[in-house]
């Protein structure tokens, strides 16, 4: 059975364009992933993905996730309540062309829908800028949280490309 799913590609040029969200939840609290660590990113990517279809690295070995998390080029931040892991984004940093690209972004369960999302986001494009970056950009689709393709465009991003696929 095949499926239409729509994709959309969203970009942001500038950081003064971010319609910053700043508001945490105390208690919470953001941390770079260093040294890498193949186990948060690949649970990160189980646990969140399985709600959205993310199924392209689910036969990645531990060597595959080891060689990704360790480019130098890639990085990934948690998102903490205490303790607690609630989400994450991983960066990838395409230094020749000087833009970053956000790979992955989300939310376990049940820190959804608590306006964390604005304020992950918000953080991975700051970050994203900090390296004197030109252009921070992400795809997401259809099949991704309802309200993920809002985010994006409430924070400031622009589509600058739309298609459909079937999978």
């Amino acid at each position: 059975m095949s499926k239409k799913i729509e994709r959309n590609y969203l970009e942001i040029k500038s950081l003064k364009d971010l319609n910053d969200s700043n508001t945490l939840v105390n208690k919470h609290y953001l941390k770079l992933v260093d040294p890498a660590d193949f186990h948060l990113n690949k649970f990160f990517y189980k646990n969140i993905g399985k709600d959205h279809q993310w199924v392209d690295r689910l036969v990645w070995s531990d060597k595959q996730w080891i060689e990704y998390t360790t480019d130098k080029n890639v990085k990934t931040y948690i998102l903490k309540k205490r303790n607690d892991l609630a989400g994450y984004f991983e960066l990838i940093f395409h230094n020749d062309l000087n833009e970053v690209e956000i790979a992955y972004l989300g939310l376990l369960n049940e820190y959804q829908n608590k306006n964390l999302g604005s304020y992950l986001l918000s953080s991975a494009i700051k970050v994203s800028f900090s390296k004197k970056t030109k252009r921070v950009w992400v795809h997401t689709c259809s099949l991704d949280h309802k309200n993920a393709l809002n985010n994006y465009i409430s924070r400031g991003m622009k589509i600058f490309k739309k298609e459909t696929i079937t999978i």
